[in-house]
């Protein structure tokens, strides 16, 4: 079974906060208009909603880059929000870590990738949906 491989990222190397411009960009004409600075936003309090039940996790490999998710991206999981079909999850299959969409297809839950080459995987009594996918990070070069 081909899987991502996720490791976990501690919370004190989440940054805390970062300055935040809210402005709109215009595709057209220039704007004359000042943009506006708003207060600092801590990215860790922004982006994960209940710490005590939440961790911040690695992505290595590449069965989600049709969801968006890409390797090396630092993804945010829930193990707080109730998994329903449609949403991205961690699951344990086997005792390994996988990230996956959840599906119900044919009246079973299945782990479905979204990259071609990647196998299915039935929701059995071998597989634990450990978290939800609640936020995603990506670094730019």
């Amino acid at each position: 079974m081909y899987a991502v491989r996720l490791t976990e990222i501690p919370f004190e190397l989440v940054p805390h906060e970062a300055r935040i411009l809210l402005c709109r960009t215009p595709a057209g004409f220039p704007s004359p208009a000042a943009d506006d600075l708003e207060e600092p936003i801590d990215l860790g309090e922004w982006l994960i909603e209940q710490p005590a039940a939440s961790y911040v996790m690695r992505v290595d490999g590449h069965s989600m880059t049709g969801a968006g998710i890409n390797d090396g991206d630092l993804i945010v999981v829930s193990r707080a929000k109730a998994p329903r079909p449609g949403h991205i999850v961690v699951a344990l299959v086997h005792g390994d870590r996988t990230l996956k969409r959840l599906k119900r297809m044919d009246g079973r839950l299945w782990l479905v990738p979204e990259a071609e080459g990647y196998p299915h995987t039935v929701v059995d009594e071998f597989v634990e949906i450990w978290g939800v996918v609640v936020g995603l990070a990506r670094r730019y070069v």
